[in-house]
């Protein structure tokens, strides 16, 4: 459920296809010598110049923590009275309300307050002392001019979304210019206005409830105060080289002279740093055996990075309590994780999630299931990826599942391309018939420096049906603090013609304490 490829360090310049013999032209003299060094005058194991090699592919900086947490961060922000979102027509209001109760889990000092362009007297009282001014979708003249009055003094104003004006923007107190298409552009002549300025406006256009926060929090982060989430935006400079001199000089200069490998190097720093969705995609178009091995070496063996996650701490998710009127064990837990497996080649399809990262994704099932020959509980999800070239491929990752404490919680345990991820599940809700359910997960993958939450609704066929659930999954969503307007709804075409990868280990049992029923499609009696 996660990408931790955003975690690598970026460049302004990526080497472009690097050869052992005759560089290409279009690369950068710095990498094309030293990788012809590497090829011609180091004969020793592991020769430091590969670390520069791959310096001539990444940026390395170094983090910066001397501003110290003293007092609540204050937000304001304003929005269009009636102005709707791009989040499936929600009103801007809801969505900057619902981001103000997503701040408050990053951090409880994270106070925001919001306010529709009607209410300007309010703003005139509680602006005063705000560290961040937001406008979004402020259409009103009388509200505008307020606006523009109150945030002379507040270090941190944008103006965001059609309608807003885009006057006396700023961040840390210097102005923010635009170009033609008034998109941010930052300071020309300052480095971090321009990175700021620009990973602010990737992440607004992707218009996801994740993205709106994140743009919060780095604003947060760069001008008022160090964001512990986000500490792992920055590399540690040259101790990475160091590292990875030392421990993996093999697997990075196998990397390197990888066609499949460099183009997932290069691929991954073409995308923004928050862009989930377009570093998985390109691992899944370049995925290979020397990128696994680069980043199993980089990362899970020496953390040459210096990263570190924890998965968070809220959202927490208390599990549903009965199923059927029985009290829930685990035993039935494990099975409605099962769910039709045995009655149908897989255990769920997923309807929808709350993770832009993965529910992008088309084609998408579940396999849960207990597997003889080690006596594990195992997980996999199987989904199809589009490559860059428009090439469909189908993905599946195999995890171990070991129960937690409370019977419908558990930890998910599982490699990704050399990384390992570990994640808390919670059984949230599953209807008696299993038409539906709904999953929550919150994970970390703590060497590439990821953390992340998410949760997957689900039911047998992968669509949603009018009035679907009803009154009981409305108040599991609202139990997760889950908007209908932020889920991703997974495209699930007629895909049994291209085969998707559902075999089973032979001997694998399933169900144990539920049966399945009130589907015409099987007699599937599970065993009891």
């Amino acid at each position: 459920m996660f990408s931790f490829y955003t975690s690598l360090p970026r460049s302004s310049s990526m080497a472009r296809r690097a050869a052992p013999c005759g560089t290409s032209d279009t690369m950068p003299i710095s990498m094309k010598l030293s990788i012809q060094g590497i090829l011609y005058r180091h004969g020793n194991r592991r020769p430091f110049s590969i670390c520069f090699a791959v310096a001539g592919a990444f940026n390395f900086e170094e983090d910066d923590t001397s501003k110290t947490a003293s007092r609540p961060v204050r937000i304001v922000a304003v929005v269009g009275r009636d102005a709707v979102s791009p989040l499936k027509g929600a009103p801007w209001e809801q969505v900057m309300l619902h981001t103000a109760e997503r701040l408050k889990w990053v951090d409880e000092s994270y106070e925001m307050e919001v306010y529709t362009d009607d209410r300007v007297n309010d703003l005139r009282k509680t602006s005063a002392n705000a560290d961040i001014l937001l406008s979004i979708a402020v259409s009103d003249q009388e509200a505008s001019d307020c606006i523009r009055e109150n945030s002379k003094n507040i270090p941190n104003f944008l103006s965001l979304e059609k309608g807003s004006s885009y006057f006396g923007n700023k961040l840390g107190g210097s102005t923010i210019l635009r170009d033609q298409n008034q998109k941010m552009i930052g300071m020309p002549t300052r480095d971090e206005s321009k990175k700021v300025s620009k990973m602010i406006s990737d992440a607004w256009a992707r218009y996801s409830a994740d993205d709106i926060r994140f743009c919060i929090l780095v604003i947060i982060n760069a001008y008022v105060r160090p964001v512990h989430t986000l500490k792992n935006l920055r590399a540690k400079g040259f101790s990475t080289l160091t590292c990875m001199a030392k421990n993996c000089g093999y697997e990075v200069l196998a990397c390197l002279l990888d066609p499949k490998c460099r183009e997932a190097l290069e691929c991954l720093d073409r995308c923004s740093p928050t862009d989930q969705v377009c570093s998985y995609r390109c691992i899944a178009s370049y995925e290979s055996p020397n990128f696994e091995a680069f980043c199993q070496c980089v990362l899970q063996e020496h953390n040459c990075l210096g990263l570190d996650a924890e998965i968070p701490e809220h959202p927490y998710m208390p599990p549903m309590e009965t199923f059927r009127g029985e009290p829930l064990s685990h035993e039935i837990a494990e099975d409605l994780l099962v769910g039709w497996l045995g009655a149908l080649r897989w255990s769920w399809r997923v309807v929808a999630g709350q993770n832009s990262a993965y529910d992008q994704f088309p084609s998408q099932y579940q396999l849960c299931y207990r597997e003889k020959e080690k006596g594990l509980f195992c997980y996999e999800p199987v989904f199809q990826v589009k490559t860059p070239e428009g090439k469909m491929v189908w993905k599946r990752k195999k995890h171990t599942v070991r129960r937690a404490e409370k019977p419908g919680t558990f930890y998910f345990k599982g490699p990704h391309n050399g990384v390992n991820a570990v994640e808390s599940w919670t059984v949230v809700d599953v209807s008696d018939d299993l038409s539906w359910g709904l999953f929550h997960y919150r994970g970390a993958a703590a060497v590439a420096g990821q953390s992340y939450a998410g949760a997957v609704l689900v039911s047998p066929d992968g669509k949603y049906s009018s009035g679907m659930g009803g009154t009981r999954l409305a108040a599991a969503l609202e139990k997760c603090r889950i908007k209908t307007w932020e889920l991703y709804e997974v495209s699930n075409g007629d895909d049994a013609c291209d085969g998707p990868p559902l075999d089973i280990p032979e001997g694998s049992s399933f169900h144990r304490r539920i049966q399945i029923r009130g589907d015409s499609r099987s007699s599937f009696t599970s065993r009891v």
